[in-house]
């Protein structure tokens, strides 16, 4: 037995921590495929990447806030795991790269000696809850979403409901209209707001980007604060069991709630309400441990150059609504920065602020409760970190997702360009330093990592090919998005597509047509007062490929020439199916079941119940070849293929037995019940599948 093993406090995750590690040795000695392996290790943040034989670990840090024990400890995790270098992601986790598969389970048991976790920072279940960087310091935030999204994480963080959906499901909070923290592309997005003196929120659902973006609908215009869990688990339930399993592209909350409509969703929602156990879910905002600055007096500082601090100071400080504090802004670089420097900035907010940062969504740091008088101590001792440059949040601060550096799905560079396109402004359009309302983002790929598709200035990497089929490097170039507050936003059309060497030539024309035409217009109302063909005009002919240059098939960052190489996303967890394997699933979800049920846990032992009974109909259907894209056309397919031809007797319909799950309330006497009836029904189906496999054995 393993050190790691034996040194965790908490049972549930020392058990998580034992399966990842038995797992891996089961997939090492070939006792389960690789896509079942796959879909075990993703939900614990064990990810694939580029490069062959290792792996990005994405380590889970809920709304962004890190305490500076937990900065010390990540940092130790990636010298001794890694390689030193920590990026900063678009949904305010940690990622690391080039780690063991087999060292997983040691570093997981590491980083959870600090309270990280890795788990569902990956996989087809709730990934990590976002939130407004500035939550509990905002001058104009209604109250501290914090707490509110603190409960969320932890309700939903290991709830059988949404442990195996068919794809990840992502949620965010908003401290102000502002949204900063972007609900309208989340498949669950809340806004804080206060009615009648009640805290509630705004609820948007089934937002989304990749290759069709979605805008939410407004699922609720005010939700008491106490009714956002209930209605979370009623929406994560009908996702599970009416959203696609099959087809990865259709597989997300946008395409569930195009097919059947809001007001279909809505009254799904209410029909599921006498399965939840909990009708509210009062979250108890007093009693959240928020971080307390420490009483310390400024040390005296010279600083050397009052030029370069008084440009920092006008770009990178935000106001605080504690009187006395502020906020300060770190940008960083494509969200990269070295151990070196975090164990520093840990130490520096430990002793003189409130010992904790926060990841932004943009891949910044910000460090709340800085005393006003510190803040030159600051500007000097962040100096030496090289965290001072000016532009946090402005339109010089470009997001950009790791694309071919690491990614599999990366068709071309997001970084090399971004770090081209950072230089360019800062070279060439100093004034734009300073400016907050053009926001440029790039991605690798389709799946928009970097967000481009709801940026006012957006890069995706693709291809071009020549007329002679030479392949290059390109981007497509997409404008017009943006953010306009309290659920509202705008994405970005695409105009042309140029070969990413072209890229800053492309920036150029549409940052100079603004500055001469826009006339103080933000650039999304500028864009949509031209419209799409103004700027196609003006940009067409950077879309010519018959006068490549070598350096055209070179990529930004790169020094051999482009060769387009996309491997097998893990986004989605697919799961390739083996009917043996998902009896033996079934069986282990009944397990659960029971262990839930000892530990009087009794809705979650009903749902374990419920996901073992639609798993063993499901292998009978595919040993039949048929459908099984969603969890209710399992249901009614099981029905009219083996019950109405009298296959397989139940006494009863499939739909009746299965549908226990939300006619009955989740107590004590159904979860026993739904429990045999599960153990009963995994019996009967395989009885029945043997006998038909031995009959196909004799005609053979």
């Amino acid at each position: 037995m393993q050190s790691f093993r034996t040194e965790i406090e908490n049972p549930v995750v020392e058990k998580d921590i034992i399966e990842l590690a038995d797992k891996i040795a089961a997939f090492n000695n070939l006792q389960i495929d690789e896509e079942k392996f796959r879909s075990l290790r993703l939900a614990r943040g064990v990810y694939g990447q580029r490069q062959e034989g290792v792996q990005m670990i994405r380590i889970k840090i809920p709304y962004g806030k890190l305490k500076s024990n937990q900065l010390r400890r990540i940092s130790e995790v990636s010298d001794e795991y890694s390689r030193g270098r920590l990026h900063i992601t678009t949904r305010q986790d940690i990622q690391i790269h080039y780690v063991d598969l087999n060292r997983t389970p040691e570093l997981w048991a590491e980083l959870e000696r600090d309270d990280v976790t890795l788990r569902e920072a990956c996989g087809n279940v709730v990934r990590n809850v976002t939130a407004s960087e500035t939550a509990g310091i905002d001058v104009n935030e209604p109250f501290d979403v914090s707490p509110y999204a603190d409960a969320l994480y932890k309700f939903f963080l290991r709830n059988p409901i949404c442990q195996e959906m068919g794809r990840k499901f992502k949620v965010s909070f908003s401290s102000t209209d502002e949204d900063t923290g972007l609900s309208y592309l989340h498949d669950l997005g809340y806004i804080a707001k206060i009615q009648d003196g009640v805290r509630g929120f705004k609820v948007m659902v089934a937002g989304g980007l990749g290759s069709q973006p979605r805008h939410a609908d407004v699922l609720f215009d005010f939700l008491p604060s106490d009714k956002i869990i209930p209605v979370m688990e009623g929406v994560l339930r009908i996702f599970d069991r009416y959203g696609e399993r099959k087809s990865r592209a259709k597989a997300r909350m946008k395409f569930l709630l195009k097919d059947i409509g809001l007001d279909a969703f809505r009254e799904l929602i209410e029909q599921e309400q006498k399965a939840i156990e909990f009708k509210t879910v009062a979250i108890d905002a007093d009693g959240y441990v928020a971080s307390k600055p420490v009483a310390v007096e400024a040390p005296e500082v010279t600083i050397k150059n009052q030029v370069a601090f008084n440009l920092w100071k006008s770009t990178n400080i935000i106001p605080q609504k504690q009187e006395g504090y502020v906020t300060i802004g770190i940008k960083v670089l494509l969200g990269d920065f070295y151990t070196d420097k975090a164990r520093l900035l840990a130490g520096l907010v430990e002793n003189y602020a409130a010992g904790e940062v926060r990841l932004t969504l943009r891949q910044n740091i910000v460090i709340p409760f800085v005393k006003e008088e510190l803040v030159p101590y600051f500007y000097q001792e962040l100096e030496k970190l090289g965290f001072v440059e000016a532009g946090y949040n402005k339109a010089v601060d470009i997001t950009a997702c790791p694309g071919t550096d690491t990614c599999n799905l990366g068709i071309a560079s997001s970084t090399g360009i971004a770090a081209e396109l950072e230089r360019v402004i800062a070279a060439e359009y100093p004034q734009y330093l300073k400016n907050q309302d053009l926001v440029i983002k790039i991605s690798g790929c389709m799946n928009a990592c970097g967000q481009h598709n709801m940026a006012n200035i957006g890069f995706q990497g693709m291809t071009v090919r020549t007329p002679d089929k030479l392949v290059a490097p390109a981007l497509q170039v997409l404008l017009g998005g943006g953010n306009l507050g309290n659920g509202n936003a705008l994405f970005a059309d695409k105009v042309v597509k140029v070969p990413s060497r072209r890229g800053p030539e492309a920036l150029r024309r549409i940052l100079n047509d603004f500055e001469a035409n826009a006339n103080g217009k933000e650039f999304v109302h500028y864009y949509k007062e031209k419209g799409e063909k103004y700027f196609y005009n003006f940009l067409n002919d950077l879309q010519d490929v018959t006068n490549l240059t070598q350096e055209d098939f070179i990529d930004w960052g790169e020094q051999q020439k482009y060769v387009k190489a996309i491997g097998v996303g893990e986004c989605a967890g697919v799961v390739i199916d083996l009917i043996a394997t998902l009896f033996f699933e079934s069986e282990e979800k009944i397990d659960n079941a029971k262990e839930a049920y000892n530990n009087k846990v009794y809705s979650g032992a009903i749902y374990y119940a419920y996901q073992s009974i639609v798993n063993s109909a499901k292998a009978l259907l595919l040993s039949e070849n048929q459908k099984t894209n969603t969890h209710a056309n399992i249901i009614s397919k099981f029905d009219e293929f083996f019950i109405s031809s009298k296959k397989i007797d139940l006494q009863t319909s499939f739909s009746d037995l299965i549908y226990q799950i939300n006619k009955f309330a989740p107590k004590q006497e159904f979860a026993l019940k739904y429990i045999n009836d599960a153990n009963t029904f995994l019996q009967k189906v395989r009885a029945y599948r043997e006998v038909e496999t031995s009959i196909a054995e004799k005609a053979i």
